[in-house]
């Protein structure tokens, strides 16, 4: 792609082997006035390299990809090469295996590719702030993976698992400090214990934790 002038907006890359998906994400994007499209790759190893160059503010990317390098693979090459880049998972699959690798690589949320063009908006602000997304269809895939409940050795505090339910629930620090009426900065501590306890990498993949293990 040429050179494009952001202007302040989200910078996004698309990242899926499929050409009329790139397409038809572009369009979706060139409607928000807040997100511009700032590159697009069609395989693992050719995100990466373009991430080095333009270093986006959130990059879009399909799980299953050709080349060697699957989406969860990409995701921790892009996060370690990149400093401040988020990664959104966009998947037409709801592989419970596929979902957990990708979060547990450090992607900050998944969405099933029939996500509303709105939907996938917000979830790029969100992404940007540092906010999690998780698609009611993927926190299912999780849950289905299990049948019973995952063992955790994790002792987790009644606070904690308050915070943990309310993150279930999509909810972020700013509002779950609103909800049990206290400071963001007590929320954000009790977040990363949460995240250390369950031995998660991200918020999204300790929510994603509970949900298989029952713990909300």
């Amino acid at each position: 792609m040429n050179e494009v002038k952001t202007n302040g907006r989200i910078r996004v890359v698309i990242v899926d082997d499929h050409e009329l998906v790139r397409g038809g994400l572009e369009t979706i994007l060139g409607l928000f006035d807040d997100i511009v499209l700032v590159g697009e790759a069609d395989s693992g190893a050719a995100a990466v390299k373009l991430c080095r160059t333009v270093h986006p503010d959130v990059v879009l990317m399909d799980l299953v990809l050709p080349g060697g390098m699957d989406g969860a693979e990409a995701t921790r090459e892009i996060l370690r090469a990149c400093s401040g880049t988020k990664v959104l998972a966009l998947t037409s699959f709801s592989d419970p295996e596929l979902i957990q690798r990708v979060l547990r690589a450090g992607a900050l949320g998944c969405l099933l590719k029939n996500v509303s063009g709105m939907e996938l908006a917000a979830a790029i602000r969100k992404a940007h702030a540092g906010t999690s997304t998780l698609a009611p269809e993927a926190a299912d895939a999780l849950v289905q993976a299990i049948s019973s409940p995952v063992e955790t050795h994790a002792d987790l505090t009644q606070r904690e698992r308050e915070v943990l339910k309310l993150m279930v629930e999509g909810m972020t620090n700013a509002e779950i400090a609103d909800q049990l009426v206290v400071s963001l900065s007590t929320v954000k501590t009790h977040v990363s214990s949460i995240i250390a306890k369950l031995g998660a990498s991200t918020r999204t993949e300790a929510a994603a934790i509970a949900v298989r293990a029952h713990l909300d």
